[in-house]
């Protein structure tokens, strides 16, 4: 079924959805989208607490996939001193880390439709561990820029794999919400990862930052070995919405849906009871079953993002805003442990890592803004006679691109003129709180627009989004000769300026963009 797609009978563009029904000028009720079934085995119909428990796990994977990523520059000094590292290894290495970023998402995610969400976060948990202890090991710059790149392909589903996950458990109106939680977690093991590792560089050495993450990822796959149930579910064939009336309750043995899935207030979007149509509760023996083998075909889904990212503007924006983002986040983050390692600033490994501080606190600011996101279209879609477009979302886009833009110029400005380090500090952190902005704005408004694509839909937006940081990083050394840093720095500010206009475009054109496609979402989701 192409959700959204039909709204009380009228053909409406994928994406545009009755989010909200309005009763009085004083009393509105707001409608879950995508619309839940009566079945208790949908996860949209679980209950908090099991959303909860599986969310969780989702984010302590996200977390310490990020600390792994991101930690390696704190170490700066000491891989030069012990390894021999160079300026062109280091550069490459990183590059490598997003290659393998990059490449890896297009492999392992058209397994999630055959074989189920379990395996492949377990499968990635396994690479990081094995990724962590070599790191350990390291003696070579060969061995170096190796590790690099298998531990990008070993993290490379942490993003697209978790966008699966939150369209399979939350609704519409939630997408805001969550996804900041899960940009929010992505800072804090990306800022403050690397403060840790740097006290534990300073006491114990850098080979124990990743002892500690060996640690930590152990943990990690422990719990979703044992606590993380799968959520890919088939629907029955005729399935239909669920019960609406207030006092309804099913009669075939299921768990009441109202109970498991509205929170207070909220009402599935038709009135339709079916009494003894699905099945009880599924055990524990299948709900944790290491491996849920569909029949659905995997061969299209390593071909169809690339396709997705052309056929739809709406991926398209998404996958150049978090190709751009990640892109300035890449060049700042190489070019700040050399630049504050040397004089005059001369920090030590504990003083790098706590120097990610500063992006964190931004990275928190813009995190609290966002699920002012998910009020702001229920506040529009009230206006709009309770129908929700997700060009409404977009709003917010524009003052993150303005704080995007003035971080970057604030941080190149402090490097290029050697200015006190707090000037280098407060730009990162500014730019942390655009990034979170334009991001959770960017992802969500991917979701809303082609719920039922998400999946392939995001491997080609994170496939492109590390294809930006490789080029960058590859050239950045000859960039930064050619052209001096400040004028690079001037050139990223234009840039980042230039595509943070993108929503504005959106904002007037992009419902006609969604009706164009239409006919192609509904051919992609039945195909």
């Amino acid at each position: 079924m192409v959700r959204g797609s039909n709204t009380n009978g009228v053909d409406t563009p994928p994406g545009t959805v009755l989010l909200s029904q309005v009763f009085t000028t004083r009393e509105s009720s707001t409608i879950l989208q995508p619309a839940p079934s009566d079945d208790p085995n949908e996860p949209l119909n679980w209950s908090k607490l099991r959303k909860g428990v599986n969310f969780t796990l989702a984010l302590f994977y996200v977390l310490f996939t990020f600390v792994l990523l991101d930690i390696q520059f704190v170490a700066y000094a000491e891989y030069v001193e012990d390894v021999g590292m160079t300026t062109f290894v280091y550069t490459t290495s990183i590059a490598l880390n997003y290659t393998g970023l990059a490449v890896g998402c297009v492999f392992f995610i058209p397994f999630t439709y055959r074989y189920g969400r379990r395996p492949v976060y377990l499968v990635s948990l396994a690479l990081q561990l094995a990724c962590a202890i070599w790191s350990a090991r390291v003696t070579t710059n060969g061995e170096l820029m190796a590790s690099n790149l298998v531990m990008g392909l070993a993290g490379a589903i942490s993003e697209t794999i978790v966008q699966v996950t939150i369209a399979d458990l939350f609704f519409t109106h939630q997408y805001a919400t969550v996804n900041g939680l899960f940009l929010g977690t992505q800072a804090t093991g990306a800022y403050l990862g690397p403060v840790a590792a740097g006290y534990v560089i300073d006491s114990q050495g850098w080979r124990w930052m990743w002892w500690w993450c060996t640690i930590f990822l152990s943990v990690t796959f422990l719990l979703v070995l044992f606590f993380f149930e799968e959520t890919t579910y088939t629907p029955l064939i005729g399935s239909l919405p669920g019960n609406c009336e207030p006092e309804a309750t099913m009669t075939g043995g299921g768990s009441n849906p109202k109970k498991d899935t509205a929170e207070e207030g909220l009402q599935p979007v038709a009135s339709i009871s079916v009494p003894n149509l699905y099945p009880a509760r599924r055990p524990l023996r299948e709900r944790f079953a290491l491996v849920t083998k569909t029949p659905a075909p995997i061969s299209q889904h390593f071909y169809r993002p690339f396709i997705l990212l052309v056929m739809f503007p709406g991926m398209a924006y998404t996958a150049i805003t978090y190709g751009s983002l990640l892109a300035w986040f890449a060049i700042m983050n190489t070019l700040a442990p050399q630049h504050l390692s040397a004089p005059p600033y001369n920090f030590s490994a504990s003083a790098l890592g706590l120097f990610n501080v500063a992006p964190f606190i931004g990275s928190v600011v813009g995190m609290a803004i966002t699920p002012l996101n998910d009020w702001i279209i229920l506040h529009l879609a009230r206006r709009n006679n309770g129908l929700y477009e997700p060009e409404m979302r977009l709003y917010p886009a524009i003052p993150g691109a303005l704080l995007t833009t003035g971080g970057i110029a604030m941080f190149g400005f402090g490097l290029c003129h050697n200015a006190p380090w707090p000037v280098v500090a407060v730009g990162l952190a500014i730019n942390g709180a655009g990034f979170m902005v334009c991001g959770d704005v960017a992802i969500s408004y991917a979701i809303d627009s082609y719920k039922d694509a998400v999946g392939d839909g995001f491997v080609g937006v994170v496939f492109v989004r590390n294809v930006f940081s490789v080029v960058v990083l590859f050239s950045l050394v000859p960039w930064i000769k050619g052209m001096g840093l400040q004028n690079m720095f001037i050139l990223c500010v234009v840039l980042s300026l230039v595509l943070g206009t993108i929503p504005v475009f959106l904002i007037f054109w992009g419902k006609d963009a969604r009706r164009f496609t239409a006919d192609r979402y509904r051919h992609y989701v039945l195909h």
